[in-house]
């Protein structure tokens, strides 16, 4: 350890790199930060690690070892994509931490990337028929909670957990007797100076029509289950807490939670016991070998549509995506299931 560095302990120093980026990044990119973040805290406390000025260079090729290997994660091998962000994020932090005297300044140059292919990306993803089961489980025991209305609305219009997070209730059409309504709807708006952006921003704009169903489910949530709060912008968010608009982590943490199999009465496919695995603890549940993303649920979605046949450019408007990233990011289905698929479109 270098006399010239300054004693820095790894929660107070992500703290005070978040807090400067917070003039030149949204606040969902913080949030992205903090969640990689988060890994190589964990990291540094399981290695008992209480001052960065430690960290060497071995240090950090053991940390991309662990992360790669599942580290933080589902228990699986990260693809390269993800590795390579989570690995980027530690760089920009380490350069800070470098400006602040917590660590060499050249000490994020020894971060290793990993090299990504084009066409690598994630194959994980929740299938539709577990995601069907959890969506009537929640149907059946919790009926019109804010846990069902996040599943529900993730499920049924493929959304972003960025854009379900920027909904009001004045969003929400459920009558559906606004000017040219034909039935429900709701109306995902672009309000990035309300700390609400969405992801393509203007061009993310749209209305999504909804079933019966699941406006039946948002006007007993608005009824009964809703906290009546306003955000700091004076809104009425539709998915709130007692505090205002419910944080994207906290939305990711719901669905890693009832995605685990032994959360909606199935057994436990890893032979773990309900009543001590770590993964029933709150913190732990996004480790679950099981326990699917918000991403996977949007992927699932659209996996569901494309069985289904649904025409891709009605796909393609309703969850607010290109045709090229459509088929490289969302569509899981088997390249045995897409053969099939095609035989009914072919002579005999």
């Amino acid at each position: 350890m270098s006399s010239d560095l300054d004693p820095l302990d790894p929660p107070e120093a992500i703290r005070l790199y978040l807090d400067a980026r917070r003039d030149d990044t949204t606040e969902n990119t913080r949030e992205g930060q903090l969640y990689r973040l988060r890994a190589f805290a964990e990291w540094c406390e399981e290695e008992g690690i209480e001052n960065l000025n430690d960290l060497d260079g071995r240090d950090l090729y053991a940390y991309r070892i662990w992360r790669r290997d599942g580290g933080y994660s589902n228990g699986g091998e990260l693809a390269a994509s993800t590795l390579r962000g989570d690995l980027a994020t530690l760089r920009a932090f380490l350069r800070f931490c470098g400006e602040i005297d917590a660590v060499p300044t050249d000490l994020f140059d020894r971060v290793p990337l990993p090299s990504v292919s084009g066409q690598d990306v994630s194959d994980s993803t929740l299938d539709p028929e577990r995601a069907e089961s959890i969506v009537d489980y929640l149907g059946e025991y919790q009926y019109a909670s804010r846990t069902h209305i996040i599943v529900l609305l993730l499920w049924h219009t493929g959304c972003r957990t960025g854009a379900l997070r920027a909904l009001d209730v004045d969003d929400l059409d459920l009558d559906g007797t606004r000017p040219n309504a034909e039935g429900p709807g709701i109306h995902f708006v672009h309000r990035p100076d309300e700390g609400t952006p969405l992801k393509n921003k203007s061009n993310s704009q749209r209305w999504n029509s909804v079933s019966e169903y699941v406006a039946d489910a948002l006007r007993g949530y608005l009824r009964n289950n809703r906290d009546d709060t306003q955000d700091e912008h004076g809104r009425n968010p539709l998915i709130s807490t007692y505090n205002g608009r419910m944080s994207r982590s906290a939305i990711r943490e719901v669905i890693y939670r009832v995605t685990r199999p032994c959360w909606y009465g199935q057994e436990c496919p890893h032979d773990e016991d309900p009543d001590s695995c770590e993964f029933t603890e709150a913190g732990h549940m996004s480790k679950c070998p099981s326990a699917r993303s918000p991403h996977d649920l949007r992927s699932g979605r659209l996996t569901y549509y494309r069985l289904h046949e649904t025409d891709r450019t009605v796909v393609s408007d309703r969850m607010d995506a290109s045709d090229d990233i459509l088929d490289k990011h969302y569509d899981r289905r088997s390249e045995r299931r897409k053969a099939e698929q095609r035989r009914t479109h072919l002579p005999e």
